[in-house]
């Protein structure tokens, strides 16, 4: 992913816990808040908690690529930061992309067509 569609500063997460909205599943924490851009930019974090480096990153892996998988589908103009919970490297595909879904319906993200 491009630098510029991605959120990298400390500052940019804090604000994303204080004032984002969020939504909780099994395998993940979806927090979003609008920003004033034409597009939408993306963080993730994982926990030292989770695991050693090899599962972290792992699920680092596993959260950009559902979220890959679905840009299309989700409204413009939101900054989007997703947290691992200690399910995330382990939780079969499916269900991480259907957590994903749901949360993001819950949170109002996806397109109307869908």
């Amino acid at each position: 992913m491009k630098r510029a569609v991605t959120l990298k500063e400390n500052y940019e997460f804090r604000r994303m816990y204080q004032k984002g909205a969020s939504a909780v599943g099994g395998g993940m924490v979806v927090y979003c808040r609008k920003n004033k851009l034409d597009h939408n930019r993306l963080g993730i974090t994982v926990s030292v908690k989770l695991g050693h480096a090899v599962v972290r990153n792992r699920a680092r892996r596993r959260l950009r690529e559902v979220y890959r998988l679905h840009a299309p589908q989700l409204k413009k103009g939101y900054d989007v930061v997703l947290v691992a919970r200690g399910r995330t490297a382990a939780c079969p595909w499916k269900d991480l992309n259907e957590t994903f879904l749901r949360l993001c319906r819950k949170l109002d993200l996806l397109e109307a067509a869908e």
